[in-house]
């Protein structure tokens, strides 16, 4: 079976000394719990492993319970409590941070791991209580190079299909792939991941704000344009809550224009970005052959995947993604890394303003920048993580 880097990263946290709770997040459907599996395996020490899928994990008293028969495998010396899908526990970092803190009063040697689907609860959790007992771990969406290690993906495949693994087996059918996406990932995201989580007074506005924002991926659109193509009226305030909550969930967010002035950055409208290519084939509804064979539409699909594998290394490398233009000259990524500033142009195939990448050095010296798609850096070069993104 294949096996992220993930895996070995958590293993290597689990053999070491007790010291935070160990947190993998990720959004839906990324494989957290196989990644948590396959590190035990290879873990020596006794292990207990539960989940808050199960119908009878509602209440702290269940996780104190399962709490405790993981602790008496720690008596005779290290164990592994797993908890999978924490935030369907009510009150969960509470109790956590109760129980981890009388492990560590009483020198229990019981490690501790957690997943969960959706960032936004486990972000308030984690807030709450746990500031200083964790560690994240992030699960993106499936990067090319395990795609095509672990499927066989070519990079067409890969640019419509995007990183579900558990789509994956169904590529040759995209109908059927199309129904799992809707049924398995984008609406459980939706109505289990947001609205179950979060006050939402108008789901019906949140879903569309998905469907219209993940098909105009790698474009630029004002909140007031964006009303005007929507037909449950909301206001700009309410959008852009949504387009938070939906970045939050991994699926779609609006990347801010760079700019030294950080009150221009806030101010500006937001250039559309999916957090997998797939959710942006599976809103449009167009079939395979037309979205990679028209220029145009091929186009923002590169762009997307060129963002999208940015947003995914942003989380764990700690960098920042916007994208810049200044009246004709554009370019379609900027990223910062503390003082590392890194210009990307992506040459997809669309038509539209060249060299502003040029401008854009010109006007902050010390940028480095990568042509995307050029003869130094292939498309495929660059998603398979040849380059380096910062000098």
């Amino acid at each position: 079976m294949f096996k992220r880097a993930l895996v070995s990263q958590l293993a290597e946290r689990l053999a070491e000394s007790r010291r935070f709770i160990q947190i993998v997040t990720g959004s839906r459907q990324t494989g957290k719990t196989t990644a948590i599996t396959q590190a035990l395996e290879i873990s020596d020490v006794p292990k207990h492993f539960v989940s808050g899928d199960d119908p009878s994990a509602t209440s702290a008293e269940w996780l104190r319970n399962e709490w405790q028969q993981a602790r008496a495998l720690a008596k005779s010396g290290e164990a592994i409590l797993a908890v999978d899908e924490v935030q369907k526990i009510e009150n969960w970092s509470s109790i956590v941070k109760l129980l981890w803190d009388e492990d560590a009063r009483l020198k229990t040697q019981l490690k501790v791991v957690l997943t969960g689907s959706s960032s936004l609860l486990l972000q308030k959790g984690l807030g709450e209580s746990l500031k200083g007992r964790f560690e994240i771990l992030y699960s993106p969406h499936w990067n090319y190079t395990e795609c095509k290690e672990a499927f066989g993906y070519s990079l067409d495949d890969f640019l419509f299909f995007g990183g579900y693994p558990g789509a994956a087996p169904l590529i040759k059918d995209e109908n059927r792939w199309a129904r799992y996406m809707g049924t398995s990932i984008v609406e459980p995201t939706i109505s289990q991941d947001i609205l179950l989580m979060e006050e939402v007074r108008k789901p019906a506005l949140l879903r569309s704000l998905f469907m219209l924002g993940a098909g105009y991926s790698a474009q630029e659109l004002s909140f007031t344009k964006l009303l005007g193509q929507l037909q449950d009226a909301g206001n700009t305030v309410t959008l852009a809550h949504y387009l938070d909550l939906l970045g939050k969930a991994g699926m779609l967010i609006g990347l801010q224009k760079y700019s030294g002035n950080k009150i221009a950055v806030r101010k500006s409208s937001p250039r559309f970005m999916v957090f997998d290519t797939s959710l942006m084939t599976f809103s449009d509804g167009t079939g395979r052959r037309r979205l990679l064979e028209n220029p145009k539409d091929r186009g923002r699909l590169v762009e997307s995947a060129v963002g999208a594998y940015l947003l995914a290394r942003s989380k764990e490398e700690g960098f920042e993604v916007y994208w810049w233009r200044e009246r004709n000259d554009e370019v379609d990524f900027v990223i910062r890394k503390g003082r590392n500033l890194t210009a990307i142009e992506v040459k997809s195939g669309r038509a539209k303003n060249v060299g502003g990448s040029l401008v854009f050095k010109s006007l902050y010296p010390e940028a480095f920048s990568l042509i995307v798609g050029s003869t130094d850096l292939s498309l495929e070069d660059f998603l398979l993580g040849t380059k380096p993104l910062f000098i």
